[in-house]
């Protein structure tokens, strides 16, 4: 795994145990937790297990977003990579809205995309979004993913049902 990339406006890093504490706070915001389907709130602690455990797997690798600067911005990986079908999923999350909307998930995702099809040899990269979650939609549609099911109700939160919306985009059809 690159231990850093580095682009015009953000850099993706090997996540460090230092970075736990800005997930255990952004992750246990109400407003997030439903936004990336978190069902249970989350401590330092945690994050720190999900950092030198669960994003260790050999079907996944995971970044932390920083500015130049070095602040935290959110985190993104590839996961469930399956070499044999030259397919994976996409995570990302940006938590803070001040710092959406100011391209650095585009960024974040264009350096993720290249990652899985060129380095890892991927032809589709799956995402799954929320229906409620209208802005991410409209934001995975822009960048060239395409609706490719919807799992009726399959999403919970605060006593109310949502679509899941599973998409897509192949290799063929990112233009970078």
């Amino acid at each position: 795994m690159n231990t850093e990339i580095r682009g015009t406006n953000i850099v993706l890093r090997e996540q460090r145990v230092e970075d736990a504490k800005f997930f255990a706070y952004w992750f246990n915001q109400p407003q997030v937790m439903f936004q990336c389907g978190f069902t249970e709130s989350t401590n330092e602690e945690k994050e720190i297990t999900s950092i030198t455990v669960n994003h260790k797997t050999e079907d996944s690798v995971w970044y932390t977003i920083t500015d130049l600067d070095g602040n935290i911005i959110g985190e993104t990986g590839l996961l469930r990579m399956w070499p044999a079908w030259h397919c994976t999923d996409l995570s990302i999350i940006i938590p803070d809205s001040k710092m959406q909307h100011k391209g650095y998930g585009t960024e974040a995702i264009s350096m993720m995309l290249d990652l899985a099809f060129k380095q890892y040899d991927m032809n589709r990269v799956a995402i799954g979004v929320v229906g409620l979650n209208t802005n991410a939609l409209a934001f995975y549609r822009k960048i060239g993913f395409k609706q490719e099911g919807i799992q009726e109700q399959g999403y919970y939160y605060n006593n109310e049902y949502s679509d899941f919306i599973m998409m897509r985009i192949l290799r063929h059809e990112w233009k970078q």
